[in-house]
């Protein structure tokens, strides 16, 4: 009886040592969320220009694409430092057959005959986790690979399984990206300003779940100064809320999964060189399409709250 006695209060002592770590955890956060707040709002008072991931002289590869908005933003109307980008270094993709995407977006045709007309290239039935396999990529390589919102797009109704599903297709797409990235030395970026006192939206290292990405996650060693070509780039988008951030995009680039299977090629290992609010507005006629159903023609959300940003990566050595 005695020895039960002593079990009983050593956990009872280890349950108020939770509860007292958790309450102070809790006081914590809520510090932390009150000095963000404060540096938000001076942020917003003093607000940086949006972040352009791409330059003139960068040859562009679109995933994805659902009504090809995003490819006409690019050229249409486009941001004034994106002014001499070729048409030609454009390559919009589709996982839809012609017919299909004409079907689901019924935008789409006029918007692909605007992009065809001026020289980008815009190609159906394109799988984001097989390009290699294709014989119009044979040989070829991007500065950059963009996939807006990507989705599996099965409309998995569990939720974990829904998760599952979508972290494999990201997982394949890092997989095979590589065949299709310029090669080179680290890309370089402009800091605005040192990494500690990156306190507003834009040009933030943090990725989808701040709390949970380490400095070791983010390029430190990049110098404050250049703009120079280099290693091509992957760039992921999602809505910075729930289910998506379960997708935890940034940990799956930086340390995939070990192979299931004797003989599986392991995952390549990315580094995150910067993460930053995708701000729709700026890509003029730009109009985010989901996958299925209703929500195809412009009828869906992609969740409520949080803001969409972009995750910017590029291959370890």
């Amino acid at each position: 009886m005695g020895h039960r006695k002593k079990i009983s209060l050593k956990a009872t002592l280890q349950s108020q040592q939770f509860r007292l770590k958790a309450q102070q955890k809790a006081a914590h956060a809520v510090q932390v969320a009150e000095q963000k707040g404060k540096r938000k709002l001076q942020g917003k008072l003093n607000p940086s220009p949006p972040t352009i991931p791409f330059k003139p002289t960068d040859k562009i590869l679109l995933i994805g694409e659902g009504n090809f908005s995003f490819a006409r933003a690019l050229l249409v109307d486009a941001p004034v430092e994106l002014e001499h980008l070729p048409p030609s270094s454009v390559t919009a993709t589709s996982y839809d057959s012609e017919g299909d995407c004409y079907a689901k977006y019924p935008d789409a045709r006029e918007i692909v005959e605007t992009l065809r007309s001026r020289g980008a290239e815009v190609l159906f039935g394109i799988d984001a986790t097989k390009l290699h396999k294709y014989p119009a990529f044979k040989g070829r390589r991007w500065d950059t690979l963009v996939w807006n919102f990507p989705h599996a797009g099965k409309g998995i109704t569990d939720q974990d399984r829904n998760i599952l599903s979508n972290q494999r297709l990201i997982l394949d797409f890092l997989r095979c990206a590589p065949h299709c990235l310029m090669q080179g030395p680290v890309p370089l970026v402009c800091r605005k300003r040192p990494r500690k006192n990156q306190d507003d939206d834009d040009d933030d290292d943090y990725g989808m779940a701040a709390a949970d990405i380490s400095d070791s996650d983010i390029d430190t060693s990049i110098p404050s100064t250049a703009t120079s070509s280099g290693r091509g780039t992957v760039l992921i988008t999602l809505r910075n809320v729930p289910p998506y951030t379960a997708w935890d995009v940034p940990r799956l680039a930086k340390n995939p999964p070990k192979p299931s299977k004797t003989g599986e090629t392991p995952n390549p290992s990315y580094k995150l060189l910067r993460s930053f609010v995708f701000h729709r507005s700026l890509w003029k006629g730009y109009e985010h399409r989901m996958t299925k159903g209703e929500r195809a023609h412009g009828q869906g959300t992609t969740g409520i709250g949080g803001e969409d940003r972009t995750w910017e990566f590029y291959l370890r050595d």
